[in-house]
């Protein structure tokens, strides 16, 4: 029960996350909008672990991993998948970092030795073929002498990042570290990072005080950063990262909904052949075998 109410919060919240993005766009820098976000998620996260009494002392070599967290899952990923939208629409960078699932299964099975069993690669499969149906037509007008293979490289070298990042996840959790303390870490530490890759860059810090900049900015912040990381990491340590990650697959799923209602989003025969194959296919993953043959034996009767 726990489970799926961290899943359905994890994909509801950054399913959400695509359309926040758009106001951020625009008027500051997005490495600066990156800072602001990490930073106010790194003090509610501490401030939520201090007033928890949460032990926030660990080991060097478990701060090399939180490291490695900030990196991955809290600065550079995101650093190359805005990147990857200056050539590409969101539609086609979502498709691309959906592929973050099949990663984790084979990150997983590389980094922790993982038997990953054969109907999650179904389900795998079956979830990206149902989001290169959701957006087949992105796909189809894709000109590959244009830049948009820079970007499609770029989208996927920032998932296979961001994979990275969930094993240092998967591995602090083994070794008995709290998802608050070790978020908490990760955050400041991206904060960090951040902040000098804007010194490196050259560019300067600016504010946007439009309220739609602003109520974006806290969104994505408290909800986009704090909760939902929470509840995933929390997933990859009850369930698993090949499991927990099929959420990746879902979060277009979201957006167009979302876009149906407030951008006229126009739905197709691709549109409704891609929401069945992505349902299938999380479905699939998420129930176990066993269920699966007894939903089977049970239909032949």
């Amino acid at each position: 029960m726990r489970s799926s109410v961290l899943y359905i919060i994890t994909v509801l919240i950054w399913g959400s996350t695509w359309l926040a993005i758009e106001f951020q766009l625009g008027d500051v820098p997005a490495q600066v909008s990156l800072v602001y976000r990490f930073a106010i998620a790194a003090i509610l996260m501490w401030a939520y672990c201090l007033f928890k009494h949460l032990d926030m002392r660990f080991s060097w070599g478990d701060h090399r991993f939180f490291l490695i967290l900030a990196l991955c899952n809290f600065g550079v990923n995101y650093l190359i998948l805005y990147w990857a939208q200056n050539y590409l629409t969101s539609a086609m960078a979502s498709i691309a970092f959906s592929t973050l699932l099949l990663m984790n299964i084979i990150n997983t099975r590389l980094f922790f030795g993982r038997v990953i069993a054969k109907r999650i690669y179904v389900g795998a499969g079956l979830g990206v073929m149902g989001l290169g149906a959701l957006f087949w037509p992105d796909i189809k007008s894709l000109d590959y002498a244009s830049d948009a293979v820079l970007g499609l490289g770029l989208a996927l070298s920032g998932t296979f990042i961001a994979s990275l990042g969930n094993m240092a996840s998967v591995r602090n959790s083994a070794h008995k570290i709290g998802v608050m303390q070790g978020n908490a870490w990760g955050m400041l530490y991206g904060a960090l990072a951040l902040v000098c890759v804007v010194f490196f860059t050259g560019v300067e810090f600016s504010f946007s005080m439009k309220p739609s900049y602003v109520l974006s900015l806290l969104y994505l912040s408290l909800f986009g950063t704090v909760i939902a990381f929470a509840c995933y990491f929390l997933l990859l340590r009850d369930i698993g990262p090949e499991k927990a990650s099929y959420s990746i697959v879902l979060f277009p799923f979201v957006a167009v909904t979302l876009s149906t209602y407030y951008e006229g989003f126009e739905w197709h025969i691709n549109t409704v052949l891609g929401f069945v194959l992505v349902i299938i296919g999380n479905a699939i993953v998420l129930t176990p075998m066993a269920k699966i043959r007894h939903w089977f034996l049970h239909r032949k009767q």
